[in-house]
């Protein structure tokens, strides 16, 4: 029935005015061939609703005088007589009214749907506006955080490096001139040696906010170096593998695929309590896949209902470069997290590359 409608929705007025008429000429006739004893009353009512409905009051009201018209005509043609004119014109009016009530009544009926459906319609467009803005504020939101994890990640390698190797250098003359205190050039040494593994974990910290060279080669070094920085400072295992060649040259596509897998290992050893991590790129003639791979205790309920923000932000990644992200509980234990995209694919909006250029404008 509702198919019914549409269809006869998406008519002019013009031919839905034509086939009301046709309808009351049908009706008419087949009400004069049987006679003035078989009652067509409620018969008239299809072209009265067709027309009330689709077209307007005013058709409505109009193919009704038609309808009643057509009825009395037919009778007084097959033969009908009645006591009194009265009769006649009484019946007459009562049908009349019958139909002018029911014209109103669909006429009602049908505004009141058109001022529904517009109200829907201008909700569904604020809707779509705020899902737009929420969707531009939340590429806002990631490139801000993008843009200042690299200004730190510069900063730290280009100030706080500079600085602590100065200060390894200074030491290193002290110790050079305490030749006669072996004693105090060894401790001078010690420290020396301390500054130079704060040089190091500095470094790592920079790349770790700022990995340079992810195009090619680079996004493989920079995600194996993830992986020995993770078993390093953690002290579980965190192995990375790519079984076959991975050639991604769109850094923003890189940006985001490391930023999950560095989230997706962060959440692994802080929820899932994990003692081995596998990062894993691959590829095959359609797609590139990133998959973490851990043993830790799995993911719980609570965790996988939306309560982590990492969670989130992952498949936010995931969709803005038109990859598909999905994760789940391995038995006995352990999760998986799968970032899937197109080996042709692009980042739907370029949220990093216009900062990257002029970051510290």
């Amino acid at each position: 029935m509702s198919g019914t409608f549409e269809r006869l929705n998406r008519h002019s007025k013009p031919l839905l005015m034509a086939l009301s008429l046709s309808l009351v000429v049908l009706i008419g006739l087949v009400d004069f061939i049987t006679g003035f004893e078989l009652y067509f009353f409620s018969i008239y009512l299809v072209p009265v609703a067709l027309a009330a409905w689709f077209i307007g009051r005013g058709s409505g009201l109009f193919i009704s005088s038609l309808c009643v018209a057509a009825s009395v005509a037919g009778d007084l043609l097959a033969g009908a007589r009645y006591s009194s004119p009265f009769v006649l014109v009484w019946n007459t009016a009562i049908a009349l009214a019958f139909y002018l009530v029911v014209v109103l009544i669909l006429s009602k009926l049908r505004a009141l749907q058109n001022q529904l459906e517009e109200r829907v319609r201008q909700r569904t467009a604020a809707l779509n506006a705020e899902m737009h803005e929420r969707m531009r504020l939340e590429e806002e939101i990631l490139r801000i955080s993008e843009r200042e994890q690299i200004r730190i990640g510069q900063d730290l390698h280009d100030s706080l490096c500079q600085h602590l190797t100065g200060i390894a250098l200074a030491g290193q003359v002290v110790s050079e001139q305490l030749v006669n205190s072996p004693a105090q050039a060894e401790q001078v040494n010690h420290i020396v040696q301390l500054i130079e593994d704060a040089i190091e974990l500095t470094r790592r910290l920079a790349r770790g906010l700022h990995p340079v060279e992810m195009k090619d080669e680079g996004f493989t070094d920079a995600l194996q170096e993830l992986a020995a920085g993770i078993s390093e400072r953690s002290k579980i295992s965190c192995q990375f593998e790519c079984p076959n060649p991975v050639s991604v040259r769109d850094p923003n596509l890189t940006i985001h695929l490391y930023r999950i897998a560095q989230e997706a290992t962060t959440n692994a050893i802080k929820h899932g309590k994990a003692k081995h991590i596998v990062i894993c790129l691959d590829a095959d003639e359609n797609n590139i896949i990133l998959t973490v791979t851990d043993d830790g205790a799995g993911l719980s309920e609570n965790f996988r209902g939306g309560a982590g923000m990492g969670l989130r932000i992952m498949a936010y990644r995931a969709s803005m470069i038109g990859g598909t992200f999905a994760i789940a509980r391995l038995s006995p234990g352990g999760t998986r997290v799968t970032c899937s995209l197109p080996s042709g694919g692009k980042v739907a909006s370029e949220i990093y590359g216009r900062e990257k250029q002029n970051i510290f404008d």
